[in-house]
């Protein structure tokens, strides 16, 4: 079992009862964080952007492409708080990686100030496969603790254009080995299964909600099997206390001020292996 931090002994933003929750689920929810305006800008610019595919430095195309696959016209984006050469692109994830809001939740959350690790866009449109279960932190390997996700709705989220799922109580467990996932159904490698007594969870989330969840938290979403995208925001962040990172990470982290962060490299190896056959996350 991974040692939890404690929560702050006054919460700035959260109720005691909402942080109680996540720390006996590992998840919170917090509706409206962005404004639904909001949400229509950036997911709106984001695909006027990719109107012609793929995005040179941005969009980073699964390995596991298949014929007609809806992901070689929309791959998520990497990293674009990074990429000043997208000026407006650039200035719309910093904005809502470093937003105060979502700090001040983060400092609740995991007991002190949060580092900014990595910022994802998802555009998950009609018919694009899922990802298997999973835990951030095999990927990102945050330590002495773990990592957190801040995933931010930008269309209305649900099972059936492949929302995110949750396994209730799993961010009590350590990092899991996986075995290989099924390509036909889920776009990256790793699955990881949910051992008992851990009820999947599929919240409902309208634009600019926030879905906030441990780093050991399994995790995973299905295929869009509608005939709506699925946008979302995706940042993952770390404790300032932490001391080391996956190295692939390091470019990207930033404090809320925006400033550089130094931390260690994490080195490839551990209980599940070298990273030779990990994709980025």
């Amino acid at each position: 079992m991974i040692s939890q931090l404690q929560p702050l002994p006054s919460p700035r933003v959260l109720t005691a009862a909402e942080l109680a929750a996540y720390h006996r689920d590992g998840f919170h929810i917090a509706r409206g964080v962005m404004p639904a305006a909001e949400a229509v800008a950036m997911r709106e610019l984001y695909t006027k952007v990719s109107a012609n595919g793929p995005v040179v430095g941005l969009s980073t195309a699964p390995k596991t492409l298949v014929d007609n696959d809806p992901l070689a016209q929309y791959p998520r984006m990497m990293h674009p708080h990074i990429h000043p050469e997208y000026p407006e692109v650039c200035a719309y994830a910093r904005r809502w990686l470093l937003d105060a809001r979502i700090g001040a939740i983060l400092a609740d959350l995991i007991g002190e100030p949060a580092v900014a690790a990595q910022s994802m866009f998802y555009f998950k449109p009609p018919g694009a496969r899922g990802q298997d279960f999973h835990q951030d932190n095999f990927y990102l390997k945050v330590r002495p603790t773990t990592c957190i996700a801040a995933w931010i709705a930008l269309d209305r989220t649900d099972r059936s254009n492949g929302g995110l799922s949750v396994a209730r109580g799993s961010h009590v467990l350590p990092t899991l080995c996986p075995s290989q996932a099924d390509h036909s159904k889920y776009f990256a490698n790793e699955h990881v299964d949910i051992p008992p007594g851990h009820e999947v969870i599929d919240p409902v989330l309208e634009p600019g909600d926030a879905l906030f969840f441990n780093g050991q938290v399994i995790h995973g979403s299905e295929s869009n099997s509608s005939d709506r995208f699925r946008r979302s925001f995706i940042c993952h962040y770390l404790p300032k206390s932490s001391t080391a990172i996956h190295k692939w990470y390091l470019p990207a982290v930033v404090d809320f001020a925006g400033n550089p962060v130094s931390f260690a490299d994490e080195p490839g190896g551990g209980p599940c292996g070298d990273d030779g056959n990990r994709q980025p996350h």
